[in-house]
């Protein structure tokens, strides 16, 4: 079976990248993948393999091999894009304005798409069956993977493990890594509104400064992290939005705070809600102010169960050479992922995808990220690969 995935693989590269061009030039939000979600049916119906829509936008197919009963693996890719602007000027870049997929997830749904070809025309030569999770909504509270579990894509039939892959264009492209255990943080997001009496801005003392209470907050909420956490313990707090003021001569009466709270602890986690919470609430107050906090729970860490993940790892030794695995390290990046692996024994894996001579470098989530394209290849056979062995 190797070297015909890896065959087929190389046969259809052309084919998907020019599906991953698509993907790339036409990017949808997250929950609003209309239109990319119309397309994977596409390409399943065009294939023959059965598949039904969920939660609006999700697309689970079947692929039954010989003895389909014997092993059920699911394979999940996300379709959402990020609210970027892109800024590479290739043919494929994205025809809507202000939407970009900048996290790779056109890579991922290629992946899983130039996968199920090949294990639809090799059904007869490998056992059990194959479930492809096509998810939306991986982006964004409260993350697609949650609600796809609560439509029942874990059920009938139930998978025993489940495999998904990142690109990274950190690593070279022909690489690959791995990691079982705690391998990404949990992530929630933290929403603060501090109102008070607003007013001129030369007479500060007729006012109650919302700016200046914010300000105080936003440097003061790092001891959270500091003196409450151990240091040993990984967590991340970051204020990310300060919104507040319309001009130069006004005190305004409102200011709005955004952020998230990273962590790979799930005690801590929660205590550290609580710290947030009454520290915001206690330091606001004693400054003459109100306010509306709250903290949104969002996706859970990523735990790779660790035989699964070794076992990954020594096929992805036979298929790409040794010397092309590494080791994923601990990351404080979120992946609604997890909300599989607290299910169902999970492997999450990274694709490399950058190109240094070539400049292919920059990182997730920025307007230039883009990816040597060989990782098409690299990505599909990878996976076809996992799913009839692992």
């Amino acid at each position: 079976m190797l070297s015909t995935i890896k065959k087929l693989a190389s046969d259809y590269a052309a084919e998907f990248i020019a599906v991953r061009n698509h993907l790339h030039a036409n990017p949808e939000l997250s929950f609003v993948e209309f239109e990319t979600s119309k397309f994977i049916q596409q390409k399943l119906t065009e294939w023959q393999i059965p598949f039904q829509v969920t939660a609006e936008t999700g697309v689970v197919g079947l692929i039954k091999g010989k003895n389909p009963d014997k092993r059920v693996v699911a394979l999940r890719a996300d379709i959402d894009a990020l609210p970027i602007t892109e800024a590479n000027e290739v043919p494929y870049k994205s025809k809507n304005a202000g939407v970009m997929h900048a996290c790779g997830h056109d890579v991922h749904t290629t992946c899983l798409l130039g996968a199920a070809k090949i294990l639809n025309e090799t059904k007869s030569d490998w056992e059990g069956t194959i479930k492809l999770i096509f998810q939306p909504g991986e982006e964004k509270n409260p993350g697609g993977a949650s609600l796809m579990i609560k439509a029942g894509v874990l059920e009938n039939p139930a998978p025993e493990k489940i495999f998904g892959l990142h690109v990274h264009p950190g690593m070279e492209v022909g690489t690959f890594s791995f990691r079982g255990g705690m391998v990404m943080a949990s992530a929630d997001e933290i929403y603060i509104s501090i109102k008070s009496k607003g007013g001129h801005a030369a007479y500060p003392h007729h006012t109650v400064d919302p700016i200046l209470i914010a300000s105080h907050l936003v440097i003061s909420l790092q001891q959270i992290i500091s003196r409450n956490n151990d240091p040993f313990n990984p967590s991340v707090l970051s204020i990310t939005a300060f919104n507040g003021g319309y001009t130069t001569n006004v005190i305004p009466s409102e200011v709005k705070l955004m952020g998230t709270l990273r962590a790979m602890n799930e005690e801590w986690r929660f205590k550290a809600h609580d710290l947030i919470l009454n520290h915001t609430r206690t330091l606001v107050a004693s400054m003459g102010a109100t306010v509306d906090a709250r903290i949104d729970v969002g996706y859970p860490f990523v735990l790779n169960d660790v035989e699964l993940s070794e076992k990954a790892r020594k096929l992805a030794e036979e298929y790409a050479g040794a010397s092309n695995v590494f080791e994923t390290e601990l990351r404080m990046g979120a992946e609604d992922f997890a909300f599989y692996t607290h299910k169902i024994p999970g492997c999450f894996y990274r694709l490399g995808a950058g190109n240094k001579e070539k400049g292919i470098t920059s990182s997730v989530h920025t307007p230039t990220f883009n990816i040597d394209e060989r990782a098409i290849e690299q990505g599909i056979g990878m996976m076809a690969w996992m799913g009839v062995n692992a």
